[in-house]
């Protein structure tokens, strides 16, 4: 048998790219496992660790985050943001749907100029508008309102709209014209036959929905003015500095729906690739 022979060049480079890899990893991971530490500190108090880490660990911090509530109401913030967090999930991802269903499939005279305009403002950011934001929110009286907060994010989830068209676009149109010919409706098209073949989009919008809203936290601070209608995000930043123990261990359950919330809808991500595709 010929032994194999690996080339000194070629080892050097595949040990530096490993090299390169360890240390993005480290980069990564290393702030994660210093906030999950930090979350079990005895003392709660920052200035209290020995160089990065804490001296003593204690499931105190979680305890008094769910329990200690006079002062930092934590369960309300978290039923507040899941509250938020949800509706603007359902809201937005039907909008961005809908808009990106349209775009795809239907033709019309302001189609093109549309999709322009939206990848125009979309270069613009988002604090750009908090100003004329906030004006319109007290003009609606919905200042201090967990509904103003659900309408912004829904209504500019739509602007996102070209990656669900994006894949829109990859479903055979032959199929809409098979179920026309048979007499099904746009609607009973998009029902029946779109939507389930669209399953694995329909949840990566659920998913990416469901994020924003969930860790946003200028909006909420521009627009929450009552501490118990605060988000989870505006909550911890009002956590004084002996209280950094606390705010680590909400900053590491915060974490907890989002991995639910993904395990649960994973299984359609595949799931919806061939559903609605035969014809009965």
């Amino acid at each position: 048998m010929k032994k194999l022979k690996i080339k000194p060049q070629k080892l050097f480079n595949v040990a530096i790219t490993y090299l390169i890899i360890l240390a993005v990893c480290f980069v990564f991971l290393f702030p994660i496992l210093w906030l999950v530490l930090a979350s079990f500190s005895k003392t709660g108090s920052i200035y209290s660790f020995e160089g990065f880490f804490p001296a003593e660990l204690s499931l105190d911090s979680f305890k008094r985050l769910f329990t200690d509530t006079a002062l930092y109401n934590y369960p309300r913030w978290f039923l507040n943001t899941l509250f938020i967090a949800l509706m603007s999930s359902l809201i937005g991802t039907s909008l961005t749907i809908l808009t990106a269903y349209v775009m795809s499939r239907f033709r019309f005279k302001t189609r093109k100029a549309m999709m322009k305009m939206t990848l125009i403002l979309g270069m613009f950011p988002s604090f750009m508008t908090m100003t004329a934001v906030y004006l319109m929110m007290t003009q609606f009286n919905l200042i201090n309102q967990q509904w103003g907060l659900i309408l912004i994010y829904s209504a500019g989830a739509p602007m996102g709209y070209l990656t669900q068209k994006g894949f829109f676009d990859t479903i055979p149109s032959s199929i809409d014209e098979a179920a026309r010919i048979d007499g099904a409706s746009n609607f009973k098209i998009f029902v029946r036959i779109t939507l389930p073949l669209a399953a694995p989009m329909i949840v990566y919008t659920l998913l990416s929905s469901f994020v924003w809203p969930w860790s946003d936290f200028i909006l909420p601070q521009l627009l929450l003015k009552n501490k118990d209608l605060y988000t989870v995000a505006v909550g911890l930043m009002s956590l004084d500095d002996t209280e950094f123990s606390r705010f680590a261990a909400g900053s590491v359950f915060i974490a907890v729906p989002i991995v639910v919330f993904y395990f649960a809808l994973s299984k359609f991500l595949i799931s919806g690739l061939s559903a609605g595709a035969v014809k009965q």
